[in-house]
Parts: structure tokens; sequence; C-alpha cells
């Protein structure tokens, strides 16, 4: 009875370590992640998550009044189903990297599957017209062993963060809230997270601008995530 007791503790602690693991933003076990740089310039990469889908051309319009340039991390099958969203993306001068195919947690998977998830949506990207490099975050930034292995043996990155005001509450649907979290969370170097698509992320749409004027009020500059990791030490 004793040993049965041992052996399902073992196993909890096992499986509460591996999830813990899963959804570390500053840890995998293979390859490289990047959740923000280290650097003393007043510099901030803002970067959104998911899509495209149609409200993507409201960041947009609020991108380009604000002069502010971001990195999309977009989905392949959402490329696939709205490319004239993709290529508004890419025609506006912006990072877009690569969010897999159909947003499933790569946990668990084989790599098969997240070759797939991956590589297609590379194909998309670059129907868009993107030219540039195409950097991966994993859907939920969920990953365990699969998918660090396959980063690293195709020597990709895989771009986390450090500031994700509208992912759980008390930020989440609440535009002061969002906008507090990042003005009090950002240092420089951070790599901000927001997903301001679809209809129901108004008030993530909402706290753009704010975030971008009150970032900038003190001293932030807007840099894309090729441009920030160019300033890694």
């Amino acid at each position: 009875m004793r040993r049965a007791f041992i052996v399902i503790a073992v196993l909890l602690l096992l499986a509460a370590g591996a999830f813990r693991l899963s959804k570390a933003t500053t840890f995998q076990l293979f390859g490289e992640i990047v959740p923000r740089v280290d650097t003393d310039k007043r510099v901030v990469a803002l970067t959104f998550d998911d899509g495209p889908s149609p409200e993507v051309r409201e960041v947009l319009a609020t991108l380009a009044e604000k002069n502010v340039k971001a990195t999309f991390f977009l989905i392949g099958v959402q490329i696939s189903e709205n490319p004239e969203d993709a290529k508004a993306i890419v025609a506006a001068g912006h990072q877009v990297g690569n969010h897999s195919w159909q947003h499933d947690r790569m946990v668990l998977k084989s790599q098969a599957f997240i070759a797939r998830e991956i590589e297609e949506t590379d194909k998309q990207i670059r129907k868009a017209g993107y030219q540039g490099e195409i950097e991966f975050r994993a859907p939920f930034g969920k990953k365990l062993v699969g998918l660090p292995w396959y980063l690293s043996q195709h020597h990709r990155r895989h771009i986390t963060w450090d500031v994700a005001p509208d992912s759980a509450p008390p930020g989440d649907g609440h535009t002061d809230r969002i906008i507090a979290s990042v003005l009090a969370e950002t240092k420089p170097g951070s790599i901000i997270l927001l997903h301001p698509q679809y209809k129901n992320r108004a008030a993530t749409r909402a706290a753009v601008a704010p975030i971008i004027d009150g970032l900038r009020a003190r001293g932030f500059t807007f840099l894309t995530i090729e441009q920030l990791l160019a300033l890694r030490k």
C-alpha cells in the first residue's frame, strides 16, 4: 500500500513538473527561447497573436497613425481564409511570424504533426508576400519535448513574451486594466503580447493606442522582433 502511494505521489509530481515546463515562457528543454531581450535601451516589441481577421484593419490603422511597426504572429488556416488581411499586414511593413496552422496545443504531438503545423503556415506567410525571416511562437506558448526538439533541429527560435495583459484576468476584457498592466510591467527589452483580433477583442483594440502613447511618454521606442533581437549583447 505504501509503495503504491509513493508511486502515485511521484507520478503526480512528474505531471506537475511537466505542466509547469509546458507553460514556462523563459525555459525549454532544447533550442532557444526568447521572452525578452537584455538591453539598457528603452525599446520594446509590440506583438499580436492570432488572425488575421477583418478586425486587423482597425489595428493597422492605429499603428499607421502612431507610426509604429509591430510583429504579427499569424495562424496558417486564418491566412488561407483571409488572405487580403494577411497581405495588408505585409504591405504595411510589419513583421510576420508563424503561430502554427490551427492553433492547437503543440504538446505530446508527433514530429510529423509539428512539421505540418509550422511548414504549411510558412507557405501561407510567403504567399501573403512576406520576405523576411519567419519567427515562431507556439499557441498558448505551450511546449514540452517534441516542439523544442523540432525547432532546435531546424535552427528556429521560440519567441515568447514577458508582458501579456489580456491573456488572463485581471486584464482580459477590460481596456483600462490592460493599459495599466502594460505600463506597469514593461521594461527595456520587453516583448508585449496582445490579442486584438476577432470581434470579442474590442477591449484590447481600444488599448493599443493608449499603450503606445503611455510607453512613449515613458521614453520607449517600438521595434519589431527582428529589430529587438539585433540589439542582443
